[in-house]
């Protein structure tokens, strides 16, 4: 009635496998004596309770309180050192049966056979509903289990072809990305070619410059020379004139040592046309002087203003080369960092 289950079942029906790991592993090294000594072991640790019901109650205890006794593994544990120590010997194991035999022929004699007969009916028809609702209960089991498994294959197929959407998707993401980084590595050529092209027309336009820049310093210092040299020209001219008013004597007296004109009270007409000419004749000598130097000192104003001005173009065209340098290699970080992260998320 009880025990049955367990030794077809190996007591895998109602116990828990951490028990019945321990019970297979004493099977494979002791022999099948081993589940004898369980169920004896079983039995002996709920004789107390045993004995307080009556047999429906007993098969109640061995269906449901048993099980739930093992679900420690210490309580586990303890029965298989149990089971371990029993030792049954043949002897002994033959004297039970003889014993059982002659119990069992004297309650044959002493009962009534209708009475033993329906008795034993009883006993059977018990067995045939408790073993019903098990094959209810296990079939309910199937059944659930089946839908969870069904249920969970469905979640499985749902999450597989999602899996496989997103596969599909990084494969078209990867092939995007794998598109930008192309044209954005055809655009960093360009830039590069475009830089480049601009670099070689800036230095040729300072090239320009400084070339230009140099006549222009040239001129200056050809004018800046020629100023020198006519400054000491006529200083020269005014030393001359100077030495030859002081070996004349009329000129002696008409200007002083510092070149000025004297005063004289004189009433000669001669002599006064004479110091008109001669007033007249140097008036105008100082005056084409002093246009020439004005004339060479606005050239030179001129020069300086124009290197100037090419100066601060130069300038200019630097910081533009400079800012073009920057700006190209800053895209070209950039682009590099926008395709490498683009890829680095669409790898991961």
């Amino acid at each position: 009635m009880y025990a049955s289950q367990w030794f077809l079942t190996l007591f895998t029906a109602k116990f828990p496998l951490y028990m019945v790991f321990h019970i297979i592993d004493l099977l494979l090294c002791e022999g099948i004596s081993v589940i004898f000594n369980v169920a004896l072991a079983l039995l002996k640790t709920s004789k107390d309770d045993l004995l307080l019901t009556d047999f429906e109650g007993a098969l109640k205890f061995f269906r449901v309180q048993l099980p739930k006794r093992y679900r420690s593994e210490e309580n586990a544990k303890k029965l298989m050192e149990l089971a371990c120590s029993m030792k049954i010997g043949q002897k002994k194991l033959k004297k039970y049966e003889k014993e059982y035999l002659v119990m069992r022929e004297q309650q044959a004699q002493q009962e009534d056979p209708v009475e033993r007969f329906e008795r034993e009916n009883r006993r059977l028809q018990e067995a045939n509903m408790r073993l019903e609702q098990e094959n209810d209960d296990l079939a309910h089991e199937l059944v659930t289990s089946k839908i969870a498994l069904r249920k969970d294959l469905d979640n499985a197929e749902e999450k597989a072809d999602a899996l496989n959407k997103e596969l599909l998707m990084t494969k078209q993401k990867l092939v995007d990305a794998e598109d930008e980084k192309k044209r954005l590595e055809n655009e960093a050529t360009q830039l590069k070619e475009m830089c480049r092209r601009e670099l070689d027309k800036a230095e040729l336009e300072i090239k320009k410059n400084s070339s230009i820049i140099g006549d222009y310093k040239q001129i200056c210092s050809q004018l800046s020379e020629r100023l020198e040299r006519q400054q000491s020209g006529n200083k020269t001219e005014l030393e001359q004139i100077r030495q030859k008013v002081e070996g004349c004597d009329r000129c002696r007296e008409l200007f002083s040592k510092e070149g000025t004109l004297k005063i004289l009270s004189t009433s000669k007409d001669t002599s006064d046309e004479y110091q008109d000419k001669e007033k007249s004749l140097l008036k105008n000598q100082l005056r084409e002087m002093e246009l020439e130097l004005a004339q060479t000192k606005l050239q030179l104003v001129e020069a300086e203003c124009k290197i100037q001005d090419l100066e601060h173009h130069l300038g200019l065209a630097l910081n533009e080369v400079q800012a073009a340098k920057k700006t190209w290699f800053n895209r070209t970080i950039s682009s590099i960092k926008t395709a490498t992260g683009v890829q680095g998320k669409e790898t991961s």
